[in-house]
């Protein structure tokens, strides 16, 4: 039997600026799941990439004098870099600039138009360009944006419109069909409370943006940014016309999204699908925004902080763990300095490399650096690493990455107390005691191993630098993702550096004072 396919995507992230926290955050976290479905051993196709056109990408280039697509063109490759360094494994990035977007949009249009759920008709009402986003006036919050609080514009214009009333009683019946549809359940109440109370056929196209995909039986118009976008978690798969992958993958297992965006995940978009006649995402999964003491991001402030100013810092695996430990994955979160440096500090410093340098430190001065032969009957640890990797489970199938951590922790904390209470240098003391240090220091190593596989969807790199300093992995090996395997007897430790030294004050950083994913991600 072949592997279990999982797919899951992020948001294409809106290019009208250079990447932040909060672009960084949803992309690491779907980063961790896929790692994790791999570990799984599952077929797993991870999917992000970049929304490039629209009126406040037109806009943007205009005050940067240049042409929309070189300007995009600047932005992403800053997008692309900084998933590299954040070590992202996605399997493809998908631009809606690409010739295979433009190509399958303009089709699924056409086949929307063809089955009846497109029709011309004049839009009037307000538009928020930050957004993206038409409102009524209804929807507005004191006459501006309900979402950003910003100025709206009074729009009047011939567009095409999709018949998102049409699928009302669907979109009812689907969500209470599946529960777990769309999660943390506050956010699906939210929504179904929204498309239970009144839907609206919406304006899909624009005559007043030039920069974006030509409506295919009408040139004088383009398709809104938001159907363009969002039609790419099924183009980057070939539909339809090249069907292979999209048989193999779709449906998504999950779309991971910011709490902004949910509107168009969880209306218009399985609207879409509907009558395409394409099954339903499995689930859809909102997180939170990013503050620092209660302040949103701010252009005017000049307080955004960039993702590659503190791994250039801190490092790539203290900021991919911190944010996802920091807070329940779901909810807002509160970015500072001082948290990740007490995080730092005191769970990767003090707890786990502390765990590590010990262990590594007696193997050298009891046995010659040759970690003791392992007895799997001797291994008072075992139970607890087994459990442990049940527990992360659970949490890991249900998107908690912060409680999946804490289970690790907890599991690194009884490691540490296992050295305490055994006391390894009294045993060290008596010959009549060895074969008991044998089994503690084996144990231990064995537990560490575990903890590198424990860790490795969330700190790569650090997963690497362990299981090097345990000698179990040479520098260009993959590492050992085999949970419980027993370490081959006659491994000679080589311990290193400590794993997160010590940091003794906060950096003098200009502009660290506040962080959120943008409304258009």
């Amino acid at each position: 039997m072949g592997k279990q396919s999982f797919y899951l995507t992020t948001p294409i992230y809106y290019v009208n600026d250079i990447p932040h926290i909060g672009h960084s955050y949803t992309t690491i976290a779907a980063d961790v799941l896929a790692r994790y479905r791999r570990l799984q051993q599952c077929d797993v196709f991870f999917l992000t990439g970049t929304d490039e056109h629209g009126q406040k990408i037109q806009k943007a280039a205009e005050v940067c004098s240049k042409t929309p697509h070189d300007f995009v063109n600047t932005v992403v490759d800053k997008f692309k870099d900084l998933w590299k360094h954040l070590n992202i494994s996605n399997d493809d990035f998908i631009r809606t600039t690409d010739e295979r977007h433009v190509r399958r949009v303009k089709n699924i249009f056409r086949k929307l138009f063809e089955n009846g759920d497109i029709y011309p008709g004049e839009y009037e009402g307000r538009y928020c360009v930050p957004c993206e986003t038409f409102w009524t006036e209804t929807q507005l919050d004191e006459g501006r944006c309900p979402e950003c609080k910003r100025s709206v514009e009074k729009v009047k214009e011939k567009n095409y419109f999709f018949k998102l009333s049409k699928y009302q009683t669907q979109l009812i019946e689907h969500y209470n069909k599946h529960p777990e549809f769309v999660q943390p359940e506050s956010r699906r109440n939210e929504i179904l409370q929204r498309i239970t109370s009144h839907i609206e056929d919406i304006s899909i196209s624009r005559s007043a943006v030039t920069w974006g995909i030509q409506v295919p039986m009408d040139t004088t118009h383009t398709i809104y940014v938001w159907i363009d976008a969002l039609l790419n978690y099924i183009t980057a798969l070939g539909y339809d016309d090249d069907m292979e992958l999209f048989q193999k993958y779709w449906p998504a297992n999950v779309h991971i999204i910011g709490k902004e965006i949910l509107w168009f995940h969880g209306a218009i978009w399985p609207a879409i699908l509907l009558s395409l006649n394409i099954a339903l995402p499995l689930k859809i999964f909102t997180h939170g925004w990013w503050t620092i003491e209660g302040q949103k991001i701010s252009k005017s402030l000049g307080n955004a902080i960039d993702p590659l100013n503190i791994i250039q810092l801190y490092g790539t695996d203290a900021y991919r763990y911190f944010l996802l430990r920091e807070v329940p994955f779901g909810l807002d979160g509160n970015f500072s300095y001082s948290a990740l440096i007490t995080r730092i500090n005191s769970d990767l410093g003090n707890d786990l490399g502390n765990l590590l340098q010990r262990t590594l430190t007696m193997i050298e001065k009891y046995f010659d650096a040759v970690i003791p032969e392992y007895s799997e009957e001797d291994d008072e640890l075992k139970e607890a690493s087994q459990l442990t990797q049940s527990k992360i489970n659970h949490e890991l199938e249900n998107l908690q990455f912060s409680k999946a951590l804490e289970v690790i922790w907890e599991f690194i904390g009884n490691a540490n107390k296992f050295i305490e209470q055994k006391k390894p240098w009294t045993l060290a003391k008596t010959s009549e005691d060895r074969p008991q240090l044998k089994n503690v220091i084996s144990s231990l190593a064995k537990a560490i191993k575990d903890i590198s596989i424990f860790i490795s969807p969330f700190m790569p790199d650090t997963c690497i630098e362990i299981q090097k300093q345990l000698g179990i992995l040479e520098n260009n090996e993959s590492p050992c993702l085999e949970y419980h395997q027993s370490i081959k007897n006659g491994i000679i430790v080589k311990k290193g550096n400590p794993l997160f030294p010590r940091i003794e004050k906060e950096p003098d950083i200009p502009g660290k004072e506040t962080i959120i994913p943008s409304k258009k991600q």
